[in-house]
């Protein structure tokens, strides 16, 4: 099963503070170690909502709002697609890459599938 892993902005990557080097070649590691077990399909950060704009829908009207957005830790900040057997187990690399990362949220959602509608 896929599940996709998302993680929040903080207020420091949100005015674009980057990890530290140590931070940087521990995330870079455990990524590459995931990738190379098959876990890892697929994995990205993305920049702060500066560098983004927002849709909003409204009765059939599109409205575009151009970041930055006010409260960061509802943005998303990178995701993660991992192939694993279980909620379990991908709650496991969720736990592993939060203490990583030092991130404070992560969601953890199964793809659907075609076969699943």
């Amino acid at each position: 099963m896929r599940y996709m892993v998302m993680h929040y902005q903080t207020e420091a990557m949100e005015d674009g503070v980057l990890p530290s080097p140590e931070e940087q070649a521990a995330i870079g590691q455990y990524m590459q170690e995931a990738a190379l077990s098959g876990v890892l399909l697929s994995g990205e950060g993305v920049a702060p909502s500066s560098a983004g704009a927002r849709l909003e829908v409204t009765d059939g009207e599109v409205r575009v709002i151009d970041g930055p957005f006010a409260e960061a830790k509802e943005l998303i900040a990178g995701f993660a697609i991992l192939e694993v057997d279980s909620l379990a187990e991908a709650v496991e690399h969720a736990r592993r890459f939060a203490l990583l990362v030092g991130v404070e949220r992560l969601d953890v959602r199964r793809v659907l599938e075609f076969s699943d509608l």
